[in-house]
Parts: C-alpha cells; sequence; structure tokens
C-alpha cells in the first residue's frame, strides 16, 4: 500500500534506460516507407475512384437535367402553344359576347318599343271607349231633355256598363261605379211620360163630343132604365110546374100577376122621367144655349190641345195650367153622375197630378269619372 518504489528498482530502472538508447533512422523509415506507400495507393485509388464515381453521377445529372430541360422546353412551347389557342379562344368569345350584348341591346329595345306600342295601343283603345261613352251620355241626355223621359238616359247607361264590363280594364272601373251611382239615380227619379200623358189627352178630347150638358135633356135610358135594378124572374116551384095539367087557373093568375107588375114598373119608369131633381151648384150651367154648347166643346178641346202642346214643350206651368181650366169646365157644364164624364175627369186629374215640372237627371258622376279617365298623364 506504500506509495514510495523500493530500493530494488531503481539501479533496474537505470540500466533499461541506458540501454534504450536512440537506434538509428534509416532502417525505420524504410520498413514503414512500404505500408505508407500502400496506404497513399490505396487512398488514391479511392480517390480516383470517387472521382470517377462523382463524374458519372455529374455527367447523369447533367443528362438528367439536359433531358428534363428539354422536357420543359417542350412543354413550355406546348403551354405556349395553348396559351396562344386559349388567347384565340378568348378573343373569338369576346367577339361573340360583344356581338350578343349588341343583339340583346336590340331585342331590349326592340322589347321597350313593343311595349310602348302595346301601351299606346291600349291606352287609345281606353281613350276611344271612354270618348264613345261620353259622347252616348251627351247624346242621350238630350234625347231625355227633348222627350222627357229617362229611359234613354238609363238604356245608355246600361249599354255603357256592359262595354266596361266587357273590356275589363283596372283604371276604367271607377267609371263603372259612377255609372252604377246614376243608374241608381236614373231610376228613382220621378220624371213625366209625356208620351202617355199625351195619349190620355187625346182619348180626353175624343170624349168631349160624347159628355152630357147639365143643361141638355138626355135619354131616358141613362136614368130610368140605368137607375132601374134588373129584376131576376123568378123560376117557378118545381111542384108548380107538375101541377100545371091540374092547376090551370093557378097558372093563369100567375102570368096575369107577372104582366100587371112589369106594366107596373113601365108606368112608375115614365112617371119618373117626367120629373128630374138634379143639384146645380153652378147657375150659369143651365144657361148654356144648345148653339153654345158646340162653342163650349170646341173650346174645351183647344184647352185640352193646348195642354197637350205645352206637355209636349215641357212647359209644365201652362200645361198644369190649361188642364185646371179642362177640369173646372168639365165640372162646371157637364153632367158629374154620368159614367164618361167621371172617366174623363179622372184621366184629367191623373194627366194633371203626373204633369210636374221635374228637371231632367245628369249623370254628374259619370261625366266626372268619365273627364278623369280621358285626362292626359
Amino acid at each position: 500500500m506504500n506509495d514510495a518504489p523500493s530500493p530494488s528498482t531503481e539501479p533496474r530502472t537505470v540500466v533499461s534506460a541506458a540501454d534504450a538508447a536512440p537506434a538509428p533512422r534509416g532502417p525505420l523509415l524504410w520498413r514503414l516507407s512500404g505500408p505508407i506507400v500502400v496506404l497513399l495507393t490505396i487512398v488514391s485509388v479511392l480517390a480516383v475512384a470517387l472521382a470517377w464515381r462523382a463524374e458519372q453521377r455529374v455527367r447523369s445529372s447533367e443528362k438528367e437535367l439536359v433531358k428534363r430541360q428539354q422536357e420543359s422546353a417542350d412543354r413550355a412551347g406546348e403551354a405556349l402553344l395553348l396559351a396562344r389557342q386559349a388567347q384565340d379562344a378568348m378573343r373569338e368569345a369576346t367577339a361573340k359576347v360583344a356581338l350578343l350584348e349588341a343583339r340583346l341591346g336590340e331585342v331590349a329595345l326592340q322589347r321597350g318599343q313593343l311595349e310602348e306600342l302595346v301601351r299606346s295601343v291600349s291606352r287609345s283603345r281606353d281613350e276611344n271607349l271612354v270618348s264613345d261613352i261620353e259622347a252616348a251620355m251627351r247624346a242621350a241626355m238630350q234625347q231625355s231633355a227633348l222627350t222627357g223621359s229617362a229611359e234613354p238616359l238609363v238604356a245608355t247607361l246600361k249599354q255603357s256598363d256592359e262595354r266596361l264590363a266587357r273590356a275589363n280594364q283596372p283604371r276604367l272601373e271607377p267609371i263603372r261605379r259612377a255609372i252604377v251611382r246614376d243608374l241608381d239615380r236614373a231610376k228613382a227619379a220621378s220624371v213625366a211620360d209625356v208620351a202617355t200623358l199625351s195619349i190620355k189627352l187625346d182619348e180626353v178630347v175624343r170624349m168631349v163630343d160624347e159628355l152630357p150638358l147639365l143643361s141638355a135633356s138626355e135619354p131616358r135610358r141613362d136614368f130610368a132604365a140605368e137607375d132601374r135594378p134588373a129584376r131576376p124572374e123568378t123560376p117557378e116551384p118545381p111542384e108548380a110546374s107538375a101541377s100545371a095539367p091540374d092547376g090551370l087557373g093557378d097558372r093563369v093568375s100567375r102570368e096575369l100577376g107577372r104582366a100587371g107588375r112589369f106594366f107596373a114598373d113601365n108606368i112608375w119608369s115614365e112617371i119618373r122621367s117626367l120629373v128630374r131633381i138634379t143639384p146645380i151648384a153652378h147657375p150659369e150651367a143651365m144657361l148654356v144655349a144648345p148653339d153654345q154648347a158646340f162653342f163650349l166643346r170646341e173650346n174645351l178641346k183647344l184647352r185640352l190641345l193646348n195642354a197637350r202642346l205645352a206637355l209636349m214643350a215641357r212647359q209644365f206651368d201652362a200645361a198644369q195650367a190649361d188642364l185646371k181650366w179642362a177640369q173646372g169646365a168639365i165640372e162646371r157644364y157637364f153632367n158629374r153622375g154620368a159614367k164618361r164624364t167621371q172617366t174623363a175627369a179622372e184621366m184629367l186629374r191623373q194627366v194633371a197630378q203626373q204633369a210636374r215640372g221635374a228637371g231632367v237627371l245628369r249623370p254628374d258622376d259619370t261625366l266626372a269619372a268619365l273627364a278623369a279617365a280621358g285626362a292626359p298623364r
């Protein structure tokens, strides 16, 4: 375990060092030169092999690069050709698009012109329809004013409503609503029917010559025969007719009784016809001479004809005055108990009641709607 060297080893160590003196270098170099040469040769061979291999690799790489470069050049040429073709196709497509856009613009322009033409035709048709309806309304108003009847106006309103219904235009709906309102007003309005009233006046004029005067003697049949009620014949009892062959005296007595009653009735009728009591409200009616009766009737006819002309001329005040005079003349001078006088008086009363001065109905709502529809936009 002691680290100090033993004394017995020191002389041996010194002797070994003395014995180990450097030998001469020549033989050692010759001995080492062979392996070194071999080593250098091997290294040179390896270097040459590595260089050759590197050169082969470089050559193969150059070939590969050349090949790839050639392929790249070919592909670049193909790409350039494709690019040129794509450019040409794009130019053609651009030209076609430009042509299509031009045609589309022409089509859009033609469509706009066509729509404008359709709107113009439709607007022109609606305007013509509105103008026709307005002209028909004006003519119907004039005809109603001339005839005094609302029938022409009512017929025109109905016809206009049918035309608008066939047209079926939403912008013309206000006109239809106005026509319906005016049609209801025209139907509810009371307008004198001049034609019917004229016919009634003509009938009264025809009856004037047949009206009985208070101052004239009337036939017996008008008073005695008309006032006497008809006596129904009493039928014979069946038993009496069955026993007629046995009771001839009873049958003779019945026949004599029936003849006596008939003779008594005739005698009584003759007696009644001798005396007649007539209440007279106006004494001047009995003072009309027979030669003045003709002028009275003619004057009454003239007044009735004047009333008729006044009705035709829509002068209802003058017609009312003539009708009032005619009614007064009939009540004053003619027998009001006669049936014909009562009929004539009733007809004059109806004419006077219906001959009222009602203004001609104006379709103001329809005219306003037509003016609004026909106004330029």
